[in-house]
């Protein structure tokens, strides 16, 4: 029996596809490479010494999907799979729309024609729209500021409408914050295409002179700085949650979010200021107008995780910024040699 990872070559899905090979899991792989390399895969195979199978394909094209099914006995799916810009988002929504919602429509259909009620999504804290208080619990109002958010708000309606439906289903939904770091190996990490979409990686690419300097989307929110404060998690913490979440599906009833954070908020000026300690490196950066969508202020309350999952972060901030900067001083071009 294997799980299936959909978007598995992707950041957050090949660290999870390394944990669960570390595991003992059989793993499948579904990728499109819109924003992904396979040469992850390949890496994740050097540090574990195990393979996964690796399916070229795209979540909305049915006929690859029922291939894999009838192919590979799969008991569970891992749903990565999808677009993830929040600005991006606002420019062209009928591509979030598609991807992130009828493309997870068609997967959870071919799921159910195969008998197979096990799934574990990538949500993401836009869910929460633009909270009134901070820490964000998993049972306040969800709304969303922005076509990327509404995407996954729409699929985590879908899940819930599902399992009220049929008992058979069993579905987590994560809530994401924001993934930051790499493997410790320095072996497998972030890798956009173009310009980063992310904080992170852009900062990183500047200390490495790949990028003139970061531009910080406003200094006039209601934060300490007046920059934006998010909740920054680390890669494979995150990772681990979706094993926590995976086994845990046997135990539980119907459909459940659960917030993965570590509690903690950082502004854009924190994050500079750390990862200029961890690499040694100037970060030049300008302030620039907001970008429509983002909000002030965004971390979380992850107790429910711990209580139920037994998951909580254990990676601080010292060990983001030095993971992520082994990355990208390793790999300056990412997975391109």
């Amino acid at each position: 029996m294997a799980v299936l990872v959909t978007g598995g070559a992707g950041y957050i899905g090949s660290h999870t596809v390394l944990e669960l090979l570390q595991a003992g899991q059989s793993v499948v792989v579904l990728d499109n490479f819109s924003n992904s390399s396979a040469e992850s895969l390949n890496r994740v195979k050097d540090i574990t010494g195990k393979a996964v199978t690796l399916i070229e394909g795209d979540i909305r094209d049915k006929a690859v999907l029922e291939r894999v099914f009838q192919q590979h006995t799969i008991e569970s799916v891992i749903h990565f799979a999808g677009l993830k810009a929040v600005g991006e988002s606002t420019e062209i929504p009928l591509d979030y729309y598609e991807n992130n919602v009828w493309g997870t429509v068609n997967l959870l259909q071919v799921m159910k024609q195969f008998n197979i009620f096990k799934f574990v999504f990538s949500s993401s804290a836009t869910v929460y729209g633009d909270p009134h208080t901070v820490p964000i619990k998993e049972d306040f109002p969800l709304s969303a500021t922005n076509p990327y958010g509404r995407s996954k708000l729409m699929v985590e309606d879908i899940c819930r409408d599902l399992a009220a439906s049929d008992s058979q289903w069993k579905i987590a939904l994560l809530r994401y914050f924001n993934p930051v770091g790499a493997h410790e190996s320095g072996r497998i990490g972030e890798d956009p295409n173009g310009i980063p979409n992310n904080l992170l990686p852009f900062i990183a690419q500047v200390a490495i002179g790949k990028r003139e300097q970061l531009s910080v989307f406003g200094d006039d929110y209601n934060t300490p700085d007046g920059t934006g404060v998010r909740d920054y998690i680390h890669v494979v913490d995150l990772a681990s949650g979706h094993l926590k979440a995976l086994d845990h599906l046997d135990k539980q009833e119907g459909c459940v979010a659960y917030s993965l954070g570590t509690g903690q908020g950082y502004s854009v000026l924190d994050m500079v200021k750390a990862f200029e300690q961890a690499s040694q490196k100037e970060v030049p950066f300008k302030i620039v107008a907001r970008r429509p969508g983002d909000i002030a202020c965004c971390y979380a309350d992850a107790s429910f995780a711990k209580e139920t999952l037994g998951w909580e972060a254990s990676r601080g901030l010292e060990q983001m910024m030095k993971d992520s900067w082994r990355w990208q001083s390793q790999n300056p071009d990412g997975y391109k040699k």
